[in-house]
């Protein structure tokens, strides 16, 4: 399945057609997702003793994968995914613009890393002042 659970997917097809929203669920063997505020779905829900009360509540419904585009982070438009494997990794990747759809663990700590250099320079800087 080419959509997982957090990313911005855009809504093609049914009476929520043309929504953007976040993907709360993926479900790979059924191939349907549950996203955010899409296909609402009213539950009844009883009290199940004196201290409770009934009441109905709102909750997004699931729908299939094959209904909604994945919206990349880099270009915000709304692409088909595409695969590239480099060694024994495998990453989305956007039609549009080429950019990789998954934050792999090798950016996240890049991330992290040039946070605690810029975090240490700021301090240098501040401590030679």
């Amino acid at each position: 399945m080419k959509v997982k659970k957090n990313d911005t997917v855009l809504v093609i097809t049914g009476k929520d057609a043309g929504k953007t929203a976040k993907v709360l669920v993926a479900q790979p063997k059924s191939n349907k997702i549950v996203v955010e505020g899409i296909n609402v779905q009213k539950k009844h829900k009883k009290a199940r003793n004196a201290q409770e009360v009934s009441s109905i509540q709102n909750q997004s419904g699931a729908i299939d994968a094959s209904n909604v585009l994945v919206v990349c982070p880099s270009c915000n438009k709304a692409t088909r995914v595409a695969y590239k494997v480099e060694g024994d990794k495998k990453a989305r990747i956007c039609k549009k613009c080429g950019a990789v759809l998954d934050a792999t663990k090798e950016a996240k700590e890049v991330k992290k890393a040039t946070k605690k250099k810029s975090k240490k320079t700021a301090d240098s800087a501040a401590e030679s002042k």
